[in-house]
C-alpha cells in the first residue's frame, strides 16, 4: 500500500527566525488557507507547539468532514509537524521545515505524507484530484508567506476594527495578527471573547475603553449594497449603517483625552459616480447618484475626528476580488457553468483590486503617516466589464458569450442594477502610486490566477510528488 509524498520548497529573502515566528502568530492558519477552500475552524489551539490541536471542518465534494490536527513535534526556527488524528485520510503527516541559506534568507519546505482509504478505488478516482489540490494550495500558501514577510516591519500596535466579520474584515484581522499586532473587534452581539467589545450604532452605544492605548482604528462596518433592489427601507439602512457608525466612532475618539493617532474609514469609488472612461484621481468631486450621496455622507460623518486633529484616511475601495465574497464570488458559479456574460454594452469601467493588495494598502496606510484624506484603493489597470468577463472566462477556461442587455437589467434590479451593474468609473490610485505602494497584482489575469489557484500544473511531475512503497 503506497504512502504518497508531496513536497513544496521556496526561497524567502528573510532570516529563518522571522519566517518561523510568522508561522507562530495568531492568524497564520487563516492567512494560509486559500480563499477558494471551504474550511471552517471550529477550535484552534494556541500556537504550533507540541501537543496543541486544531479542529476544523473541510468541504470535500458535497460533504463536510471533520479534521483534527495534532502538533507532534516542534524545534524552534527549524521545524514543526502535525498529523491527522481524525479526518478523511487513512494517514496524514505535514512537516514544515526551515533552512538558512547563509545569505540573509531561508528556504521554506513543506513535506506531506499521506495514505488514502480504500486505495484500489481512491488511487484511481481521488489521487489526481488530491495532487492538483495540494499543488494549488501550496503555490498559494508560499506566495502569501513570502509576500507577508517582505512587508516593512512596524512596531506592534493595538488596532481596533469594526466590520471584522465582513468579507474584508475576516481577511484583515488574521493578516494584521500575523504581522504581530494586537487586534480588537467591535461586534454587534455580546461576546465573552477577550478580543471583542459590543457596540450598537443605531442606539449610539459603544464602550470607549476599547480605544484606550490603541494606535489605529479601522472602520469597515456597513450594509452590503450589491444585492437585491434598493427599496426605500434598504436605501435608508445603507445610509444609516454608514453614517451612524462613523459618527459614533469619530465622536468617541474626538472626546478622548489621548485618542488613537489614526482613523481609517472605509468608503467606495462609488463616490465618483458614473464617469465613463475619464481617469479619476482623488482630486475629483462626487457624482450625482445615490451611491455618490452615500459615500459623501459617509466621509462627512467623520468630521469630528478630523477636527480633533486625528489623522483620518478614507479608503475609496474599488471592487475587491476574492472568491470568499463580493462580486467575484457571485460571478464564479455562472462562469464555471459556461454561463458567464457581458452586462449591458460591456463598456462600463470596472476599477478592481485583488484582496491581497487591499490588505497591503491598509498596512501601507497605517505605516505612512503622511497619507490622509481620500485614497483610491484600486489596481492601476482598470478594465471594462467586457474585458473583465473575457479575462475571467479565459482564466477558468470556460466560454463567456452571453449578454444581458441593460433593458433587462434595469426592470429586474432597478436603481441598484443601473448604478452597480451598468455604471462605472476609471479610478486611478494616484496617492498609492505617489507614496510608492508596490502592487502585488497590478494586472487582472495574474490576480485571478493567484486568487483562484489556477497555476499551471503537470500531473506527472515527480519533483514534487512521488509514491513511497
Amino acid at each position: 500500500m503506497n504512502i504518497y509524498h508531496f513536497t513544496k520548497k521556496s526561497h524567502i529573502p528573510v532570516l529563518v527566525d522571522k519566517a518561523f515566528t510568522w508561522h507562530e502568530q495568531p492568524g497564520a492558519l487563516q492567512r494560509l488557507t486559500p480563499p477558494w477552500e471551504e474550511v471552517e475552524i471550529v477550535n484552534q489551539g494556541k500556537g504550533i507547539s507540541q501537543g496543541t490541536q486544531t479542529h476544523f471542518k473541510v468541504t470535500i465534494g458535497p460533504f463536510q468532514v471533520d479534521w483534527l490536527a495534532h502538533h507532534m513535534a516542534y524545534e524552534k526556527n527549524r521545524m514543526f509537524q502535525d498529523i491527522q488524528r481524525h479526518g478523511p485520510f487513512r494517514f496524514w503527516e505535514h512537516t514544515h521545515q526551515f533552512h538558512s541559506d547563509n545569505n540573509a534568507g531561508c528556504f521554506l519546505e513543506d513535506h506531506i505524507r499521506f495514505r488514502l482509504p480504500l486505495p484500489h478505488i481512491s488511487n484511481i478516482v481521488a489521487l489526481p484530484i488530491i495532487k492538483r489540490r495540494l499543488h494549488r494550495m501550496f503555490e498559494y500558501r508560499h506566495a502569501i508567506t513570502k509576500n507577508d514577510l517582505m512587508l516593512p516591519s512596524i512596531s506592534p500596535q493595538k488596532i481596533v476594527i469594526s466590520g471584522a466579520s465582513g468579507v474584508l474584515g475576516t481577511s484583515l484581522v488574521p493578516f494584521l495578527r500575523t504581522q504581530g499586532h494586537s487586534v480588537m473587534r467591535l461586534v454587534r452581539q455580546y461576546s465573552t471573547q477577550a478580543d471583542s467589545s459590543y457596540w450598537d450604532p443605531e442606539e449610539q452605544e459603544i464602550d470607549s475603553h476599547i480605544f484606550e492605548n490603541a494606535h489605529t482604528v479601522i472602520h469597515l462596518a456597513g450594509e452590503y449594497i450589491g444585492e437585491g433592489r434598493w427599496t426605500r427601507k434598504k436605501k435608508k439602512r445603507i445610509i444609516d449603517s454608514r453614517v451612524q457608525g462613523t459618527q459614533l466612532i469619530a465622536q468617541t475618539l474626538a472626546n478622548m483625552k489621548t485618542p488613537p493617532k489614526t482613523l481609517i474609514c472605509a468608503s467606495a469609488i462609488g463616490y465618483y459616480g458614473n464617469r465613463g472612461t475619464e481617469p479619476i484621481t482623488e482630486t475629483a468631486g462626487p457624482g450625482d447618484d445615490f451611491i455618490s450621496e452615500v459615500c459623501e455622507k459617509w466621509e462627512n460623518a467623520a468630521s469630528m475626528a478630523v477636527d480633533a486633529g486625528i489623522r483620518v484616511v478614507f479608503l475609496r475601495i474599488g471592487i475587491v476580488l476574492t472568491p470568499r465574497g463580493g462580486a467575484l464570488e457571485q460571478l464564479l458559479p455562472a462562469f464555471k457553468s459556461g454561463l458567464g456574460m457581458i452586462l449591458g454594452d460591456g463598456n462600463q469601467m470596472m476599477s478592481w483590486i485583488a484582496e491581497d493588495d487591499f490588505l497591503g494598502v491598509v498596512y501601507h496606510v497605517i505605516n505612512n503617516e503622511n497619507i490622509s484624506g481620500p485614497v483610491n484603493v484600486t489596481a492601476p489597470n482598470p478594465v471594462t466589464q467586457r474585458e473583465f468577463s473575457k479575462t475571467l472566462s479565459k482564466a477558468i477556461r470556460r466560454p463567456a458569450i452571453l449578454r444581458l442587455p441593460g433593458w433587462i437589467i434595469k426592470p429586474i434590479f432597478g436603481q441598484m442594477g443601473k448604478e452597480v451593474l451598468l455604471s462605472g468609473s476609471c479610478v486611478i490610485p494616484q496617492k498609492l502610486v505617489s507614496t510608492n505602494y508596490n502592487f502585488l497584482y497590478p494586472d487582472l489575469e495574474n490576480a485571478l490566477v493567484h486568487l483562484l489557484g489556477l497555476h499551471p500544473f503537470d500531473i506527472n511531475a515527480r519533483s514534487q510528488f512521488k509514491a513511497i512503497q
